[in-house]
Order: structure tokens, then sequence, then C-alpha cells
């Protein structure tokens, strides 16, 4: 009863069917948008007008439907997979390489019938032969008038390694969906944060307590004005406030700091801050106006405290400048750092307030993921080496030779016809 559940476990219809389960909830999770605020699920699928007649938020959040990968039932499904693949290692793999290795000789004629190429000769020179199957680096084993050879061994090491690669892969995504985290946080700069805005977690997380220091941010241009790449200095900071690390990270080139990875993503300018005529520091507050792709932002500056006069500044890059409109849209120029605007009240440009938008992400299964994909690879040049085997009877003068090849059968078959050619 226990082997027969086992060799269930090991059969690879269980294997596939278990997999497309996987690849299907997986297909799922990139339909349906991941890790997002109830409010997004609310208004793309509402319960008004439902996606495909059936599919709207609360079923999405009743089932998991918003966090697929880190549900109970995903998890046990790769550790069923994982299970099948590790079965079918030990009690079909393994001892499929054992039977490889053991010496296999053919006693009877009878059985070289069941063999991809055989053939039987008269009179053939049987001490040539077998140095010549020695010539095409056999390993041979003789029995007084019977051989058997192989080569290839290693090739059928490939299946096992390819499990091996498979069942680090399913651990790795175990663990990382488990024990992983993802936060976003817009900081200004100089400002120091800690992680808190978390956008999601697995059930065993412990989120670090670390403390992050935004020193600068700066943006670089095209000669076109588009952007070319935005930048940020960021320190790593201990408990007392003492720097551990810094680094600049820009657009796909992340910090990594005890598993911890700080990805740049974003920016945003929150504020300008602008010297009266009374060498007072103001800080006026910017409003975005525009999308993702086309950032402006506007801020008033009234000259009275009726705030019915004044002016507009408006600001679409961080080159270090602001355009200046009046009440009634009229353009008055540009105004650059440091620079005074002179006009019924004067003002000198200090500073454009930035913020740097950071995703914080640990996923500890990485480096298992990166490693059983290593051993894929390496399994699939393996693969590539040819398990070939021959057998030779001698009987009196009559001469039985066949063999078998696990791929590449024409080139089998080649070097076969090259072995008789004496």
């Amino acid at each position: 009863m226990k082997q027969r559940f086992f060799r269930s476990l090991a059969d690879l219809r269980f294997a596939i069917t278990i997999l497309l389960i996987i690849a299907s909830f997986s297909i799922i999770g990139t339909v349906i948008e991941q890790d997002q605020s109830i409010e997004t699920y609310k208004l793309n699928y509402p319960i008004t007008n439902r996606v495909f007649g059936f599919l709207s938020w609360d079923i999405i959040l009743k089932f998991g439907l918003d966090h697929i990968y880190k549900t109970w039932w995903f998890i046990t499904f790769i550790i069923l997979f994982g299970i099948s693949l590790l079965t079918c290692t030990i009690l079909q793999q393994l001892p499929a390489l054992k039977i490889s290795r053991r010496c296999q000789f053919f006693r009877k004629a009878q059985q070289f019938q069941r063999l991809k190429i055989s053939t039987k000769l008269q009179e053939y020179n049987f001490q040539k032969f077998l140095f010549k199957i020695k010539e095409t680096q056999y390993s041979i084993f003789q029995q007084k008038n019977i051989i058997y050879a192989y080569k290839g061994l290693i090739g059928r090491i490939a299946p096992i390694i390819v499990h091996f690669s498979m069942i680090l892969i399913l651990i790795g995504t175990v663990i990382g969906a488990v024990n992983g985290f993802k936060a976003q946080e817009i900081v200004p700069k100089t400002e120091t944060f800690h992680i808190q805005n978390i956008l999601s977690n697995g059930q065993f997380t412990a989120i670090p307590k670390v403390s992050t220091r935004i020193n600068d941010f700066w943006i670089t241009y095209t000669k076109q004005t588009t952007i070319n790449q935005f930048y940020s200095d960021i320190s790593i900071l201990n408990i007392e406030g003492n720097e551990i690390e810094r680094k600049t990270i820009f657009v796909n080139s992340p910090a990594r700091y005890r598993g911890i990875n700080y990805y740049q993503t974003d920016w945003n300018l929150i504020g300008l801050r602008i010297k009266d005529e009374q060498s007072q520091f103001l800080q006026y507050p910017l409003i975005n106006l525009g999308n993702s792709q086309n950032k402006i932002w506007i801020t008033w500056i009234p000259d009275n405290l009726e705030l019915k006069q004044g002016i507009i500044l408006l600001i679409d890059n961080l080159q270090g400048y602001c355009s200046i409109y009046n009440e009634f849209g009229q353009f008055l120029g540009n105004l650059e750092i440091n620079e005074v605007f002179s006009n019924n009240f004067p003002i000198t440009l200090v500073d454009i307030l930035s913020s740097t938008g950071l995703q914080i992400k640990t996923d500890p299964g990485i480096p298992l993921i990166y490693t059983g994909f290593f051993f894929l690879m390496l399994s699939t040049l393996i693969s590539y080496i040819t398990y070939s085997q021959i057998w030779v009877i001698k009987d009196k003068k009559k001469m039985f030779i066949g063999g078998n090849t696990s791929r590449a059968t024409f080139d089998f078959e080649i070097e076969f016809f090259k072995l008789l050619k004496i």
C-alpha cells in the first residue's frame, strides 16, 4: 500500500497534472493584478459589472486571487510538485542510473531483435573489432566471447540534475513567498526614513529595522530635454544614526545591504523654497497636474493677504528653473535658482524641493532560484552527451553485433557502421 502511494507520487501523469494546475493559477496571477489595494480591485472588478459574468472584487479577495503566489493552496501545490520530483528521482532516476552502470551482457541471439540497430556477420575478426570499440572511447566489459560496451554515462545524469534544479527553484519560490516583502517609499531629499509602507509580505516575514537617509537626488537630461536617468544618493544608517554604507542608485542599478534591495522607481517635486524682499525664507507646495508620462507642477504665490493677486510658478523638470505667469496666464519669464524676479514684490528662487521614489524589497529565495537555474542550464548541456551501448556475441564463425542510443540515432548509426569496416 505504501509503495503504491509513492509510485503514484512519482508517476509522470501526476506530476504533469500538478504542473498544469500551477501554470493555470500562474496565468490567473498574471492577468489579475497582484498585491494591489482593495480600492483598485473595487474599481477594476465591480460587483455591478462582473468580469466574464462572475469575477468581482469580493471573489478575488475571498479566494486570495489578489496574492495568489502567497496563498496556502498555491504553496501546497508547489510542495506537492517538489515531492513528486523527489520521489521520481529516488524511485526511478537513481535506479535507472545504477542499471546503466552495470554490465548488461546478452547471451542469446534473440535478444538483439529488440535493439535499434543490429547485424549478423560471418567470419569477422573479433579481436580487431574489440580494438576499434576501445579506440572510440567505449568502456568495455568482456566475458570470453561476449562483449558489452557503453559510453556517455554522464548523459544519464541529466534527468537527475533537472529534477534537482527544479526542486531548488521550488524551494526558493516557497521561501521567497513566505519570508519576502516589498515596500514603496516616497522620501524628500535629505530626509531619513524607516521601512513602513509595506505593499506585500509573507506569512513569516520580519521587516528589518534599518534606517536610510536620502543624501541627494538629481536627474540627467538628454539634448532633447527628455529624462535620461534619475539618481538617488542614499546612506544606510545603524541604530546610532551613523553611516554604515553609502551608494548612488539609479534605474536598474539597486543598492544591496544584508539581503535588502533598494530600487530607484519614481520621483516627485514637492515644493519651492523662496526668499522674499525681507530675506525671509518661505516654502510653497507644488501640485502635480500631469500624469506619470508628462509631469508638470504648479504653485501660487500671492502678493497680499487677500490671496487674490500674485504669480503662478510652473515647473516640469529638475533643471534648476521654473516659469512665471501672472494671474491672467500671461508668461512673465523664467526664474533660475538664486535669481531675483522683480515685479510688484521681488522674490528669489532658493531651491526646488524634490523627493525620490524607492522600492525596497527582499527575497531570501533568490540565491536558491539562481542556483537552480544554473543547474538547469548545466543539465541542458549534459543532455547533449549521448549514452550509447554496444553488445557483441561470437558464436563459432558467426558474430552478432547490436547497439542502442539515447539520442542522435543517425550519428550512432554512422559510428556503428564505421566500426564494422575493418
